[in-house]
């Protein structure tokens, strides 16, 4: 771990999380059971605060990860309340302490949530119908006196309003603190989020208001709990003669009948009502959509803090009930039932979150209604690779709500896992189709979720696998970010697809533009690099690789491609560096034989023999048929006098790639020369020429052989042949002369013939080409392809002897010494690159 990594203890094993969410749940039943001895005996308290323990409702806020937001915000909330109690004084007088201390609670309360901020709501209840003891009716007296000037106002009232002055001011600072923070922008919801919240009148208002009783509903009856009430769970009330009206108006009925009681008697009664009440509405406004659209229609988990109030209320209730002595033991029994219950769903609940598969589907259980349940059993199946039962789900959340745009995109996804390509283009469209339509020569507003834009992105990378629909598939990308022109990863695809396109040019601005939005992405600057590469301004792109590892030290394709782009430099002092990068390359992919065989074609350069052939040996070992490192090992081994151990490598090469040519060459090579195997050697070279007929060397040194078997008249055939095919090579024209001479000589000795001075190798291919990989809706870099190495042998020196008129055996064997030592400083001589393409 380095330096600059977060500790974390756990990393993704979620037990640890849901223990600590546990402990926090814990800790705030404990203090709720303190707020409770407020306003209830020991008794009673003890009740609201198992209840509250044990109540289903709570379970997405504590088994849920994310719920630790409520957890925490619900701390510092009944934090800041118990503070705010001791601010009062003997006399009536102002405690500064406890008033300063509920500020900062508050604030820290807001911080982990918004509704924390409600808390001053509380206090201000708090301070003026319970510290001050006021009703309502009290307090409409006494402030119309005020008035009217027949009374001055009260010490009393005045500490009141002097604190709930300094909790409201607090208040509004912290709220302007807040707008700063999201920059003035509320946040943008689509109505498949929250339907109602883009409704007309009255359709908003009586659907927004219908929302309080059900909410009350599952604080009551928590037997259908459903992790996602969004699109279509809660139909629309779209008339006043919708039925479930009536059950918004019993549930105002009931709230304003506890209202009135509350806040026109006194009593502890009333006080206890009155609080019940304000801890259940008061922290649920900011979800209430009464002053702002929020992104849910209902979540179980803005409820952990109302349904204190609620549990206030039960156990108050069961109070005043277990106090007549003929309904003590009924009420007693239908307690324990009633916590036994919700303890043992609570549990059952649980098993619902143990993954996404279960909790999704139970969620299908209580509403079959909701595409985005459907959609999220999808997700889930996908996650698995199981693309056939995904797919099923997908399909019904398009049948639930035709008009999902996402449910469309996912079904055009799953369709090009299964190589379904007709079909998922189909999807695609349809996709498309649903979203805003250009409409030419006027200009109009739409809200679009931004991960819909990606249907554009998915259809061009689907769409551009076909070669005659690159422009399509551009103009596909270029819709996008009309559309949104800080789409950052329409930019990357376009880029990608530029170069396709033979477009480098074009490809760098559309990766300049992207760093515009995000300097900071490494795969940007990378991408950009290979676009340099493509321009052949390869100082330019290995910048932006430097750039690249800068931001990211571990950036795998950058580490690699970097390394390569400094070997193929022919620059000595960077080749340090190359290795360097190489060696890091293979510690975070230590299974790819590519970074193994790179290496060792530096230690090749750097005439390290013995540790090119352990880095050989390693790329082998985890790719037994990697052409290139097989035939540069034996290679190595030719060029280092171990032409013996080179054969049974090149064995192996072959037997893999029987048509390798340059390993047939070097084969044949060694068997003539070494083994003295002529007929091994033929063998190879006719192969060559079966597959090359055109093939110099091979055909120059099938030529050699005919020598060897005292063919002189089919040699001279051959070495014609050849010279028609290389009439510009010196060495086939004085062969076939010493051959001419051979034949036309009375007396035969044989004499090699001197090669001539430069021998010719096998001129490789450099194929500067690169594979670019698609990209979906997240952002990737470019896949280069990388690039492996092969040195050629050079062509069989074995030499064709003259005619000389007498036998010098003597001389003969000096001669052929002589060459064999040109032939191996021409084998060290002559090397050539081949790059073997990896990519998809």
């Amino acid at each position: 771990m380095t330096s600059g990594e977060p500790l974390c203890l756990s990393e993704l094993k979620p037990m640890s999380y849901h223990l600590l969410n546990m402990i926090f749940h814990a800790a705030v039943s404990v203090i709720f059971l303190k707020v409770c001895k407020l306003f209830l005996d020991n008794k009673s308290s003890l009740i609201a605060s198992l209840l509250f323990a044990v109540h289903p409702i709570h379970t997405e806020a504590v088994t849920g990860v994310v719920g630790r937001a409520e957890l925490l915000s619900s701390t510092f909330f009944l934090a800041a309340f118990l503070s705010y109690t001791k601010s009062k004084g003997p006399d009536n007088s102002i405690v500064w302490t406890p008033i300063a201390l509920t500020v900062f609670l508050m604030a820290v309360a807001t911080l982990c949530k918004e509704q924390g901020i409600t808390v001053v709501g509380i206090c201000c209840v708090y301070e003026v119908f319970i510290a001050q003891g006021y009703t309502l009716p009290l307090l409409c007296t006494t402030a119309g006196q005020f008035l009217c000037g027949k009374t001055s106002i009260p010490l009393s009232m005045l500490q009141t309003l002097i604190k709930l002055i300094v909790l409201m001011f607090s208040t509004l600072l912290l709220v302007v603190i807040r707008v700063q923070v999201i920059q003035s922008q509320l946040p943008v919801f689509t109505r498949f989020d929250n339907p109602a919240a883009v409704s007309p009148t009255p359709t908003r208002q009586l659907t927004f208001n219908y929302l309080l009783p059900v909410n009350a509903w599952l604080l009551l009856n928590p037997s259908e709990l459903c992790c996602d009430w969004t699109m279509g769970t809660i139909p629309l009330i779209e008339s006043f003669l919708d039925i479930r009206n009536l059950a918004t108006f019993a549930f105002f009925c009931l709230l304003g009948a506890l209202g009135v009681f509350s806040l026109r008697y006194p009593g502890d009664s009333s006080k206890t009502v009155l609080m019940a009440l304000c801890l259940m509405v008061l922290p649920f406004i900011p979800a209430s959509n009464l002053f702002f659209p929020v992104g849910f229609v209902v979540a179980e988990r803005v409820l952990y803090v109302p349904s204190m109030g609620f549990c206030i209320l039960v156990a108050h209730g069961w109070y005043k009930i277990a106090s007549k002595g003929v309904l003590k033991k009924l009420s007693w029994i239908f307690l324990t039932m009633v916590i036994l219950t919700h303890a043992f769903k609570t549990l059952h609940r649980n098993w619902d979150w143990e993954s996404e598969y279960t909790l999704f589907m139970s969620a299908l259980k209580v509403n079959k209604n909701n595409a985005k349940l459907w959609n999220n059993v999808g997700h889930a199946l996908e996650n698995e690779k199981n693309f056939e039962r995904a797919l099923k789900y997908f399909l019904q959340a398009t049948h639930v709500q035709p008009d999902d745009i996402g449910a469309h995109m996912n079904v055009g996804r799953t369709y090009k896992n299964l190589n379904r390509t007709k079909e998922a283009e189909e999807s695609y469209m349809m996709a498309k189709s649903l979203m805003p339509q250009i409409i030419p020569g006027k200009k109009y507003a739409a809200r679009i979720a931004p991960n819909h834009l990606n249907v554009y992105i998915n259809l061009a990378n689907l769409i551009r696998a076909n070669d005659s629909r690159l422009e399509e598939a551009d103009q596909l990308y270029r819709q996008a970010i009309s559309m949104r022109p800080d789409f950052k990863q329409a930019y990357i695809s376009r880029g990608e697809l530029l170069l396709k396109m033979n477009k480098p040019l074009k490809a760098k601005e559309a990766y300049l533009k992207a760093l515009e939005l995000d300097r900071n992405n490494a795969d940007l600057w990378y991408n950009l690099a290979i676009v340099h590469i493509e321009l052949k301004e390869p100082d330019e792109a290995l910048r932006n690789f430097n750039h690249a590892l800068e931001l990211n030290s571990k950036h795998k394709l950058a580490l690699f491609n970097s390394a390569i782009l400094m070997q193929e430099s022919g620059e000595v002092k960077l080749r340090p560096e190359a290795r360097k990068r190489l060696l890091s390359y293979i510690n975070e992919e230590p299974h790819d034989a590519n970074g193994y065989f790179n290496l060792g074609m530096l230690a090749m350069d750097d005439k390290k023999d013995g540790e090119a052939e352990m880095w050989m040996k390693k790329a082998i070992r985890l790719q037994a048929d990697f052409r290139s490192a097989l035939f540069n090992l034996a290679l190595l081994y030719s060029q280092t006098a171990k032409e013996l151990m080179a054969l049974p490598v090149l064995e192996e090469l072959l037997r893999h790639y029987p048509d390798h040519i340059k390993g047939l060459i070097l084969k044949g090579d060694i068997l003539m020369n070494q083994k003295k195997d002529i007929l091994g050697a033929k063998k190879c070279f006719e192969k060559i020429l079966e597959m090359d007929p055109s093939n110099v060397q091979g055909k120059h040194n099938l030529c050699v052989v005919y020598f060897e078997e005292k063919d002189l008249l089919k040699a001279e055939r051959c070495l014609v042949e050849t010279l028609a095919l290389a009439p510009h090579e010196e060495y086939i024209q004085r062969h076939l002369n010493i051959v001419r001479d051979k034949i036309s000589s009375s007396s035969f000795v044989e004499q090699p013939v001197t090669p001539a001075d430069k021998s010719p190798g096998i001129e490789g291919d450099k194929t500067p080409s690169k594979n670019v990989k698609d990209v979906q809706s997240n952002s990737r870099p470019i896949q280069t392809t990388k690039t492996n190495n092969e040195k050629s042998p050079s062509k069989s020196s074995k030499q064709l002897g003259k005619n000389t008129g007498e036998e010098n055996p003597q001389k003969t064997t000096r001669e052929i010494k002589e060459i064999e030592k040109k032939r191996v400083a021409a084998l060290k001589r002559l090397e050539e690159i081949e790059r073997i393409l990896n990519g998809e």
